[in-house]
């Protein structure tokens, strides 16, 4: 029986910092009729951040939540069938990833391959970090062209991807959203 709002196997949403991204994938998810499960990849090392978790888990009450900053993988292994989930966000992964100096075509095949297996729906969210200045440190500008080749590969690999900019959608593939 499908749900008003049902999801396909994996949507990425992309957009700048402050979008409205996280906020359209939340409502998605909810929107299934699916258990939700929140898969967060921030760590709080300073105040600001830890702040910023707080008023996102806050939103999220009644959320199964899982904390995957770097193993993202093993976290989506262990989504079930009857849940959605919301992957808050790959950028945050992918930098814990860079500054952990973990083999990152390796990590990216994992995640791909995770993504690929899950049983259940997932909005993945990212930032898009091309449209900026070009980043004046080597490890910015490795990220910068790290992070666009992980979101043309999970763009390549989703069944929907949309856009967002000041919080309104702009469907990039797949269907459009009610």
């Amino acid at each position: 029986m499908g749900h008003k709002n049902s999801l396909p196997p994996l949507t990425l949403v992309i957009g700048g910092a402050a979008s409205g991204k996280s906020a359209l994938a939340e409502a998605r998810v909810l929107g299934s009729g699916l258990t939700p499960v929140y898969v967060a990849t921030a760590q709080g090392w300073d105040d600001e951040m830890r702040a910023k978790i707080a008023r996102h888990r806050a939103r999220r009450s009644g959320w199964r939540e899982i904390e995957a900053p770097m193993d993202l993988p093993a976290a989506l292994a262990t989504l079930r069938v009857g849940e959605a989930a919301l992957v808050d966000c790959l950028t945050l992964w992918l930098t814990n990833v860079l500054l952990a100096e973990t083999d990152l075509a390796e990590a990216e095949d994992a995640l791909v391959a995770a993504l690929a297996a899950s049983l259940a729906p997932m909005v993945c969210v990212t930032n898009e970090v091309g449209q900026g200045i070009v980043p004046d440190t080597p490890l910015g500008r490795r990220f910068r062209e790290a992070q666009g080749r992980l979101n043309q590969r999970i763009a390549a690999q989703a069944d929907s991807v949309v856009a967002v900019m000041a919080g309104l959608p702009l469907v990039l593939k797949g269907t459009a959203w009610a």
